[in-house]
């Protein structure tokens, strides 16, 4: 079974809050809000998917690097980690 399968519930709630956070942006946007508190509001959303990412990055590395059951699923691990830090680095 995979960490997001186990962590499901927990994962869903803060991409529900992400969301939500994410609306209310928009909301400050129509509402033509001050800059400052758009600004804050996108610092809280970036911080939030930040946390949220290094949770499941985290939890990757735990159980395909550190846990694998094989040399092989390791490496495979190991790779597939390298892969999202290229991406999420861009």
């Amino acid at each position: 079974m995979s960490h997001t399968t186990r962590q499901k519930d927990k994962l869903i709630a803060r991409v529900r809050r992400l969301k939500g956070q994410l609306e209310g942006i928009e909301r400050a946007l129509e509402a033509e809000a001050a800059c400052v508190e758009v600004l804050r509001q996108l610092a809280s959303v970036r911080g939030a998917l930040s946390g949220l990412t290094a949770e499941v990055m985290e939890d990757h590395l735990r159980e395909h690097v550190l846990e694998a059951a094989t040399d092989k699923e390791r490496h495979e691990g190991g790779e597939e980690m390298i892969e999202v830090i290229r991406a999420y680095m861009k």
